[in-house]
């Protein structure tokens, strides 16, 4: 067996780097040691990472069976998805479970949902101060949830909805990634991080299994009615076998898209606008091109490479591979580096500059920009993430004039499984916009241009 070469730091201040510095560390340790490197981790022990294309691709279409992205993901989310969850699963049960999802996230069905992206936008908008300095992902957190369980879930009962709104962002505060450490894992009479998470997770789980129970109550009853929420969906869903999806799978499948489709929308927005207000030419174009769906995708798909949510995706190797020249053996994490193969001059020139025109005229290549995977594993939920991106800043730059609590760009760090704005995206709403007026969009080009 050979390994890549990598840094010699002690295993700690290897993840006590990543987890400080994640974008720059990556792209440091590819400059340094080239397409194909190794590290070490607390915990993970050795792991390859790759930053090629071309090495991405045989990583993600390669066989299933070897590559066990299911596994990986477990050992940072199996406590809070389940053993269900479309993230967790390998091989035939993952491509059972993918199969009933996937049909409420094709790109045509997600348009049914836009309303509900919109109308969640307006309303928190409305809610935000005007001239006072405010943390912006805390905002767009409120409006992805509310989103989720509009569209996801179906709630419409008004107490029930309180309760998930007040239950659910304790999750995200108590994930901590030295969780991850087995001795993190002790109960400490309920006092550990760990243990506040586990009882967080059940008050969750007891609103989710009561929306479960009605619903099937409702279909039962033939009350349920005309819906398409995606929890809808899934109750007349059937295996390949004829049976119904569980409470237990219904249960993971929604806490994965809870998990996979709330805090990464809502990060993600975050480093949009971190980005936008930190480049006035971008921002001066956009808001004169607010009803041009191509060039919002563009500063989507933009600000998704250089402010990827998550930087690294894992592949447990089951059996020994040759990948890059190197003999690898089973049983170590393969991980395509997100941030990495975004940040490459040869397929980006001028990679740390934020130019959404990149993706105007064909975009990247095929492996080439991966903020969601790719392969069978690629985010199902990457329509519904980009449409809902579009949408609220969409609806955000037609009712606020917003700039940059500091001139200072945000530094990103890790939290739990993905990279957030250091002080949350610190922003001042300078006006707020009547929607109706018919020359907002001029105004807003012209405050853009004296921001400049």
């Amino acid at each position: 067996m050979s390994f890549p070469p990598g840094p010699r730091l002690p295993r700690l201040v290897q993840a006590a780097r990543l987890t400080a510095e994640p974008y720059a560390w990556m792209v440091e340790r590819r400059e340094r040691h080239g397409d194909i490197f190794s590290s070490h981790f607390p915990f993970f022990g050795r792991v390859v990472y790759v930053t090629d294309p071309e090495l991405i691709k045989q990583v993600f279409t390669g066989s299933p069976a070897v590559f066990h992205a299911g596994e990986a993901n477990a050992t940072a989310l199996g406590d809070a998805l389940g053993e269900n969850s479309l993230l967790t699963l390998d091989e035939g049960r993952h491509l059972s479970q993918r199969k009933l999802l996937l049909p409420p996230f094709h790109g045509e069905s997600v348009r049914r949902y836009t309303e509900v992206m919109a109308d969640a936008a307006a309303r928190e908008v409305s809610s935000w101060p005007v001239g006072e300095p405010f943390a912006l992902r805390p905002r767009m957190q409120a409006i992805t949830l509310d989103v989720i369980l509009r569209a996801v879930f179906g709630v419409r009962d008004g107490e029930r909805m309180d309760l998930f709104r007040k239950r659910i962002p304790p999750l995200g505060e108590l994930s901590n990634p030295l969780d991850w450490l087995p001795f993190m894992q002790r109960d400490l009479g309920g006092l550990s991080t760990a243990a506040r998470f586990r009882k967080a997770l059940a008050r969750v789980d007891e609103l989710i299994y009561a929306e479960i129970a009605d619903r099937r109550a409702a279909l039962a009853a033939d009350a349920g009615g005309e819906r398409d929420d995606v929890l809808s969906l899934l109750l007349a869903a059937r295996h390949e076998d004829g049976s119904a999806m569980t409470d237990l799978e219904l249960r993971d499948q929604l806490m994965t898209l809870l998990t996979a489709g709330h805090e990464t929308t809502a990060t993600g927005l975050s480093w949009t606008f971190e980005r936008l207000l930190r480049t006035p030419r971008v921002l001066q174009d956009l808001l004169g091109s607010l009803d041009d769906d191509e060039y919002l995708d563009a500063v989507v798909k933009e600000s998704l490479r250089v402010r990827p949510v998550i930087v690294d995706v894992a592949r447990v190797l089951k059996e020994p591979i040759v990948l890059g020249g190197y003999q690898l053996p089973a049983g170590i994490l393969v991980l395509p580096g997100i941030a990495a193969v975004h940040m490459r001059p040869d397929l980006y020139p001028e990679p740390h500059e934020f130019r959404p025109e990149r993706f105007l005229d064909g975009g990247a290549e095929s492996y080439a920009w991966i903020p969601f995977g790719g392969g069978v594993r690629r985010c199902i939920g990457a329509s519904f993430a980009q449409v809902e991106m579009r949408i609220v800043m969409r609806e955000v730059l037609k009712r606020v004039t917003l700039r940059a609590a500091s001139p200072r760009p945000e530094r990103a760090k890790v939290r739990h499984v993905t990279v957030v704005p250091a002080r949350g995206c610190r922003v001042i709403v300078a006006e707020r916009l009547a929607p109706e007026r018919s020359s907002e969009l001029r105004e807003r080009e012209q405050l853009a241009g004296r921001a400049a």
